[in-house]
């Protein structure tokens, strides 16, 4: 392989085959294999909504945005995902399906429905879906109605009985060929998965399509259906609000979310069929056949509650616990000045981040809370300790991004709850999105201001913090916290960017100190004591972040980089990478905090941020990246990231030829599998089982 870069798009696709391997893997419990399969289903979408969209854009537009022109891109696409997603599905229906059966947990399709099934499912259709449904014509060289990138859609093919009664469709819809064309959106309100009466050994479920296409024909009387086909669009969802509209942003955005209902369609996915609907259907999106693809059953992404139905634990790996970061008896406010505090997401609970916002709403010597949020949970207990604080008369600041792509809608609605409890509400910047993860406390204590500060690789969702790995600090540094305060300055004011003591911020300043921190690694490298870079990521895509590790490696700088999702970058290329090594993580918990290590000639320095190494989180963004300067926690988090290096069981390493290969134990060598350590070390520090006062800065075990 010569080319220095791999493409960002079809790096994509790479690390959604690596997640699609673990539900290839059979190891695996059935219900685990199943949450592997509807990941890659959901990624798909977001995918084909923002990348394919752009990259579809930019072909109709002759513009050029990526190495490869974009018509060469998007064949390269449909050639890949195509392949995955023929493997994801002959794994669904020939593996998992029938494993999950044999644990008692049936999905049943109409082919398969007993007397008895049919009769119960047919009266739940007609008590409790039928009532919803609203059968929409589509009408010969017309526009279809209104199709969104989320919802399932059914549409079927009318011959009108030959004795039938007269109906009331318009003469002229089918007048061409004597058929008739509808379609039906499954409603939202109602479950997707039906749990149909216990039986003797197992549990069976059906799925809301199949009652609509089963008994559908009910819909439209002196007709017969003669086709049926069951669809989901993905719209472009790659355009943004007019940053010019301050005055009316929300309704701005709101006009956004609205467009994503009538932007051009990128993809329809649909279940197997030959016939005139699907390709009625695609003329009219005005699709092609690259851009089709089959699937059944539709949109595993939508059945992730699957995975969590309660009975079936024996399909599902054993739930892990998750272990106190400190004791909580002590105020938080106690122990952050004993010292800095550092938690491990999802090894350690999400309470101290509760705790610290609810003490900081109930507590009468705290005076300010200032938060930027960039993703929330639907019922936040930080967002109700916002509000309480406000309530309370405390000066409370919120900076809420209503550009987080997909959380736009849930984030102007607690947006407005916040302001109706008398928070101050920012909203975001013009031309950027802040995607910093900080909130900044101001208590009184002895006639003085003392400022208390948490720093986040992740978001403030409680929901995600279950899932999700990544790391948080709590700090009461005066330098930081000094810090801190410009930051919310500069995001909610006029003021001009500020040098700061120990924070750096996108897009001012972090990429710039990015490339210093690596031209300083290769200017204190020689042969004897070699530089070290190590650097855990979501994604490396920047070509100047690229082209300075391979100038680290060609300095004889040593590059370990553990990155979960898009590399762009080629290691082990000789004369350019070949002191770079790249891994990548795929586990049960979602990768996500960043991490990055640089030896500095034995005066180590560690960082943690919530950017990538993108262009849009290193340019387009407002991000942040914090020093760990408390010596035990330094050390600590220096332990943590080697021991991403150490992984042989869920690590995939990059060859030099771009590809990703799953590593393994060698000869004589035991298993090493990183989440597990860091569980057990997690178990190992715990108040609960080791009663010292703040265990979690204790140094790793052997």
């Amino acid at each position: 392989m010569e080319q220095r870069y791999v493409s960002r798009d079809l790096s994509w696709i790479d690390f959604n085959r690596r997640v699609m391997e673990e539900g290839l893997r059979k190891d695996l419990a059935p219900l685990e294999r199943f949450r592997f399969l509807s990941i890659v289903s959901s990624n798909f979408d977001e995918f084909f909504m923002v990348r394919v969209a752009g990259l579809k854009r930019a072909l109709r537009s002759g513009s050029d945005p990526s190495l490869r022109s974009p018509g060469e891109q998007l064949k390269a696409i449909s050639h890949k995902t195509r392949r995955i997603v023929e493997e994801q599905y002959r794994c669904l229906l020939e593996e998992v399906l029938p494993d999950l059966a044999r644990g008692g947990l049936v999905l049943c399709r109409p082919p398969s429905y007993t007397a008895a099934q049919r009769d119960y499912l047919q009266s739940y259709f007609m008590s409790q879906v039928y009532p919803l449904l609203t059968p929409l014509r589509i009408e010969d060289e017309k526009a279809l109605p209104s199709i969104d990138s989320f919802s399932i859609n059914a549409a079927f093919l009318l011959v009108p009985e030959k004795d039938g009664p007269g109906n009331i469709l318009d003469d002229q819809a089918g007048e061409q060929s004597g058929l008739y064309i509808a379609m039906v959106r499954l409603p939202p309100a109602l479950p997707r998965i039906i749990r149909l009466p216990a039986g003797p050994e197992s549990v069976c479920l059906a799925l809301l399509e199949d009652l609509v296409l089963t008994w559908g024909e009910a819909l439209f009387p002196g007709l017969r259906v003669g086709e049926t086909l069951l669809f989901k669009v993905n719209r472009d969802a790659d355009f943004s609000v007019d940053e010019k509209r301050d005055e009316d942003f929300i309704e701005a955005m709101e006009e956004v979310l609205e467009g994503r209902e009538t932007s051009t369609a990128v993809r329809m996915v649909y279940s197997p069929s030959c016939g005139r609907l699907r390709d009625d259907l695609a003329r009219r999106l005005s699709l092609e056949e690259d851009d089709l693809y089959s699937a059944e059953p539709l949109d595993l992404g939508g059945l992730i509650d699957l995975v969590h139905i309660q009975g079936f634990d024996h399909l599902r790996e054993k739930p892990r616990r998750i272990y106190p970061a400190f004791g909580g008896d002590e105020s938080i406010w106690d122990i952050i000045r004993a010292g800095d505090v550092m938690i491990h997401l999802p090894y350690h609970s999400f309470d101290p981040v509760v705790r610290f916002f609810q003490e900081a709403a109930s507590d009468p010597q705290v005076l300010s809370i200032k938060t930027a949020l960039y993703r929330t949970s639907g019922n936040s207990p930080i967002i109700r300790a916002l509000e309480d604080a406000a309530l309370k008369g405390k000066h409370v600041t919120a900076l809420v991004e209503l550009k987080a792509r997909f959380d736009e809608e849930r984030n102007i609605s607690w947006a407005n709850e916040l302001e109706k409890a008398g928070v101050i509400v920012v909203y975001g910047l013009a031309r950027l999105k802040v995607h910093a993860k900080i909130t900044l406390v101001i208590r009184r204590e002895n006639d003085r201001m003392k400022r208390y500060v948490h720093l986040a690789t992740g978001n403030y969702n409680d929901k995600t913090a279950r899932i999700y790995e990544d790391l948080g600090l709590f700090t009461c540094r005066e330098d930081i916290a000094f810090d801190a305060g410009l930051i919310f300055n500069m995001i909610t004011g006029y003021s001009a960017i500020e040098p700061m003591r120990k924070l750096v911020i996108a897009p001012t300043g972090l990429k710039h100190r990015l490339l210093e921190l690596i031209d300083r690694e290769i200017n204190r490298s020689n042969r004897e004591t070699p530089g070290r870079i190590m650097a855990k990521l979501n994604s490396l895509a920047d070509t100047d972040v690229v082209d300075a590790l391979y100038r680290a490696s060609c300095a004889g700088v040593k590059v370990f980089l553990c990155i979960r999702g898009v590399c762009t970058l080629v290691p082990g290329l000789p004369g350019l990478s070949e002191n770079i090594q790249v891994r990548g993580i795929i586990d049960r918990y979602l990768e996500h905090s960043r991490i990055y290590y640089f030896a500095n000639g034995g005066a180590e320095e560690l960082y943690l941020s919530s950017a990538d190494w993108m262009p849009r989180n290193l340019e387009r963004r407002v991000e942040l990246m914090f020093p760990v300067l408390q010596d035990d926690i330094r050390e600590r988090l220096k332990h943590t990231l080697e021991a991403y290096f150490r992984d042989n069981t869920q690590a995939w390493f990059q060859d030099k030829d771009g590809g990703w290969k799953r590593l393994s134990p060698a000869a004589g060598e035991s298993p090493f599998r990183v989440q597990e350590y860091l569980l057990s070390r997690a178990a190992a520090d715990s108040p609960e089982t080791v009663r010292t006062e703040f265990t979690v800065r204790r140094s790793p075990p052997a």
